[in-house]
């Protein structure tokens, strides 16, 4: 009979409780991050307003938020290496919140330089922190043998609920959106401050070694894996499903089917509404399906969906289509990090990897829609969407676990 000793019986505990920290930790810090992006997008026509530009300088606005972002995402994993997990997540989110102060100072100067500095921070905060956060969620989520990665962008979801809700009630009664945006970075500072403490001082793998080559080797080990490139594939159609559903999906039903604008709005809604729910009911369904299964007919109720909107010439099947559309893109995008996780060793290079592929779809993915749908239309654009959530759901094996017989 093996006796197994209180000291390690008190470490198992002690490791248990730390994930758990953690885990809540990183919710805080994904609910921040959805309240960020919810309370600028609901606020963009009062920006414009109170700055006096037209579209056109509102795109280059927007180049600054974007640019951001994916500078943090290329970033990402130099600062993870020399800063830690605990320092670019808590400290990228913070100085999301940080951007957001100072585009309020910059509406409320009227200055569009100072405007777009912040948006530019607002991006940074938002790229180099996805990557840490899901390097932390997955490794809560294999010392705590349940999934955490669902529930966690659920939290995301969640924050851009409540920011959407309370940004559309500002704009309703004409509140400056200057003193939003503030108040929303007080908060926020106020929120990570609580959070950061909780996080690891994880620097990756390079504290194992300082010898650079062997680091190069296993980054080169890493990305010579075929498994994780298929996973990256699944990765980048589920990204590519939610992101075209964020930034088009109005538009797709008032130009494509012909519902009037508030309708459209009520339709996006509904998508939210199941990507959150999506997301909180999914750790019970994974957990007992397994994850191959769950992203397999998560890209089928997504193709389902997107099928409806396409070739459904009825616009009240296509406002339905957002229920499939909605809970089949909820899970896709946090089952592959899972994934990339426990797919071999090296797993913070590995999430890194799917992680890094997952937001480039979501950047460069909707303009890339945007340019197909101003020569062919919305609607026949979303067919290359189509195409790839077909291939993720052939290559879903991929995603199951390594180690168990469980899709």
């Amino acid at each position: 009979m093996t006796v197994v000793s209180p000291t390690h019986d008190q470490s198992v505990a002690d490791q248990m409780l730390a994930a758990r920290r953690c885990r809540n930790a990183l919710f805080i810090l994904f609910s921040c991050t959805g309240l960020a992006v919810a309370s600028w997008v609901t606020r963009t026509p009062a920006v414009r307003d109170q700055l006096s530009v037209s579209l056109s300088q509102m795109g280059m606005l927007m180049v600054g938020i974007s640019s951001g972002a994916i500078c943090g995402l290329l970033s990402a994993n130099f600062l993870i290496a020399r800063m830690s997990t605990r320092w670019v997540a808590g400290g990228g989110v913070g100085l999301l919140a940080i951007g957001m102060g100072v585009v309020g100072l910059g509406t409320w100067s009227q200055s569009l330089s100072v405007t777009t500095i912040g948006l530019f921070m607002m991006g940074f905060g938002m790229g180099a922190p996805e990557i840490a956060i899901n390097i932390e969620g997955a490794a809560a989520e294999r010392t705590l043998a349940t999934p955490v990665l669902p529930m966690l962008h659920g939290f995301f979801s969640a924050g851009t609920l409540f920011g959407g809700v309370i940004g559309i009630g500002l704009a309703a009664i004409n509140f400056p959106p200057a003193a939003h945006f503030i108040l929303t970075a007080i908060i926020m500072l106020l929120a990570i401050i609580k959070a950061i403490p909780a996080l690891p001082l994880n620097y990756g793998e390079r504290h194992t070694t300082t010898d650079t080559s062997e680091h190069g080797s296993q980054a080169a080990q890493v990305w010579k894996d075929p498994r994780l490139w298929l996973i990256g594939i699944v990765c980048l159609a589920m990204a590519m499903a939610e992101g075209s559903a964020n930034d088009w999906l109005p538009l797709l039903m008032v130009d494509g089917h012909g519902v009037d604008a508030a309708m459209s709005s009520l339709i996006f809604t509904g998508f939210a509404a199941g990507m959150t729910l999506g997301r909180f009911v999914g750790n019970g369904i994974v957990a007992r399906s397994g994850r191959g299964k769950v992203i397999f007919f998560s890209a089928l109720s997504c193709a389902f969906g997107i099928g409806l909107a396409v070739f459904s010439d009825s616009s009240l099947w296509a406002g339905l289509s957002v229920i499939f559309w909605g809970l089949g893109a909820s899970l896709g995008f946090p089952l592959t990090i899972s994934a990339a996780g426990d797919s071999g060793a090296h797993a913070d290079k590995r999430v890194s990897f799917v992680a890094l592929v997952g937001y480039l779809a979501f950047l460069a993915g909707p303009p890339l829609l945007g340019f197909v749908g101003e020569n062919h239309g919305l609607r026949d654009a979303l067919m290359i969407v189509l195409a790839l959530l077909i291939i993720a759901a052939v290559l879903s094996p991929a995603t199951r676990k390594l180690s168990s017989s469980s899709s």
